[in-house]
């Protein structure tokens, strides 16, 4: 029998075969949304209230004009060189905490896993390494850098420890996770060999996993310029500690060059960022 054209339409159940399970799952979602909007006070319109939007345009006007004198100018073009520093120098440090503790939490890397299971204390090992990337990586570089502002004072020192803590965390994680993803035949059959771990890795494992995990490094340099930024406000230096002080003085010319700075320098870390993937890929 023959269905007619209207009927081919108009039926949901014709044009999209899954609309009950799309329609149901849409309904849970707002359904479990509902009490975290009312749980976090989220009222939106009040932003459109005429009291806020007077505040609004007060504080805005504030901004305007940016300030542009050479002497100001130069003091935030070294500060933006701080910032780029403390970003690349936490990287460094992150990348000497994570490439080790991949190496050891890699299960594909294990001799012991050869036969099939791997031995008790290896495991143990290795589960203690995976604990302690979760523990790095979940305590925030803002809580990392208040910490250190306290232990070694203000400053960027400070802002590079909380990096290299928390991104070391992350880059180990996803290391791990890349390097395990692969085909692991070639390191195994190098392993069963006699060839030592490192020579697997850099035979077996890093030559297929190179250019992803050069991306992600890449990335991560790239968020680590924009952390540091952030990191500045609790003290840690660099273009970041440097808008707090005006914003406390109220210098809303000297806040909104610096921001038009820094939404440069994360422009230009993205044009560097894709330059260096296309590069290294």
């Amino acid at each position: 029998m023959n269905t007619p054209a209207s009927a081919t339409i108009l039926s949901p159940q014709l044009r999209d075969p899954a609309w009950m399970s799309r329609v149901f799952w849409l309904c849970a979602a707002l359904v479990l949304l509902a009490p975290a909007l009312v749980l976090t006070e989220f009222r939106p319109w009040t932003l459109f209230e005429p009291e806020t939007l007077k505040s609004t345009r007060r504080f805005l006007s504030d901004f305007f004009p940016p300030k542009i004198e050479a002497e100001f100018l130069l003091l935030v073009a070294r500060e933006c060189w701080r910032t780029v520093a403390i970003a690349t120098a936490g990287m460094a440090l992150a990348l000497l905490v994570a490439i080790p503790l991949t190496l050891i939490s890699t299960s594909a890397l294990s001799v012991s896993a050869l036969p099939g299971r791997m031995h008790a204390l290896p495991f143990i090992v290795r589960q203690g390494v995976r604990w302690l990337l979760i523990l790095l990586r979940s305590v925030p570089e803002l809580v990392w850098a208040l910490v250190f502002v306290r232990v070694v004072g203000l400053g960027p020192t400070a802002g590079v420890l909380a990096i290299a803590l928390t991104y070391g965390g992350m880059l180990g994680k996803v290391y791990g996770e890349i390097l395990e993803s692969d085909e692991s035949h070639a390191t195994n059959t190098l392993l069963r060999n006699g060839a030592g771990r490192l020579q697997a890795f850099f035979y077996g494992l890093l030559p297929q996993s190179a250019a992803e995990l050069t991306s992600y490094t890449v990335y991560r340099w790239e968020c680590a310029i924009r952390s540091s930024a952030v990191l500045g406000f609790v003290g840690a230096g660099g273009l970041g500690q440097q808008m707090d002080n005006s914003m406390k003085m109220f210098q809303g010319g000297e806040v909104a060059t610096m921001l038009i700075v820094f939404m440069l320098l994360v422009g230009l870390a993205d044009y560097a960022s894709a330059w260096l993937r296309r590069t290294l890929a």
